[in-house]
């Protein structure tokens, strides 16, 4: 392919992905935006955050999802005692390697991937990079972000400090809303198990949002079964949620 990408057309409407985490979610944001045009939840010269009101309210609309039931949230919880535990602390460093509408994603990775492989070699090094790569704050400081509990944080990056018992250098990059990160976790501080009757609502919670996610991804396929869609595949769409 030579680095060239294919242009995206929805019903004919040219599609630009730069700025977006994949063609794919550019797509579907205009997949969704036509239909909250086509329902007249959205006048044709809607600006950016009337467009994302729209869509708010076209999802709200056209994807219902149930509340889980008592057994389901028990059976949750029973799988998953990891995630219900308080008190749980680790100590964190990272480096930040932010994406932004219109950065270059792919060099924005690869210079990530770059300083990933530089500090997994020399751990030394990783104070350095913070103070002179790092778009976080925290990269005056070496990247050091404190200690970290549980909900204190966006879930993906919780994921990656709590999903596992790793102390180090994480071997892999981070993905979150804000870009990538290199993480460092110093120390890790255990908790304790949290019985069922105190986090209820979260595990309600929780499952709720797995549901909605699976619901999304139903819609937003059977949108892209009416559509003209030329340049990217949505049958294999990971996430239907806009950015």
């Amino acid at each position: 392919m030579n680095g060239e990408v294919a242009s995206i057309a929805i019903n004919g409407m040219a599609v630009d992905s730069n700025g977006w985490a994949s063609p794919e979610l550019a797509a579907i944001r205009e997949l969704l935006r036509q239909r909250a045009l086509a329902l007249g939840l959205l006048a044709p010269d809607g600006g950016a955050e009337t467009t994302n009101a729209a869509i708010d309210a076209l999802l709200e609309r056209e994807v219902k999802t149930p509340a889980p039931s008592e057994a389901e949230c028990r059976r949750f919880y029973e799988g998953h005692p990891e995630l219900f535990r308080s008190g749980d602390l680790v100590f964190v460093r990272h480096i930040l390697f932010q994406v932004t509408p219109g950065s270059p994603l792919n060099l924005v990775r690869a210079k990530a991937e770059q300083t990933l492989a530089r500090v997994a070699q020399n751990p030394d090094e990783f104070e350095t990079c913070a103070k002179t790569l790092s778009n976080c704050p925290s990269g005056q400081h070496g990247g050091n972000l404190g200690q970290i509990g549980r909900n204190e944080t966006v879930p993906e990056f919780e994921q990656a400090l709590f999903g596992d018992g790793w102390i180090g250098i994480l071997p892999r990059l981070v993905k979150t809303r804000y870009g990538f990160h290199i993480v460092a976790i110093d120390r890790r501080t255990d908790g304790r198990h949290l019985p069922f009757d105190i986090v209820r609502q979260q595990v309600s919670e929780r499952l709720a949002e797995r549901v909605q996610q699976v619901a999304l991804r139903q819609y937003v396929r059977v949108l892209a079964g009416q559509a003209d869609i030329k340049g990217v595949d949505l049958g294999a769409a990971s996430t239907p949620l806009v950015q």
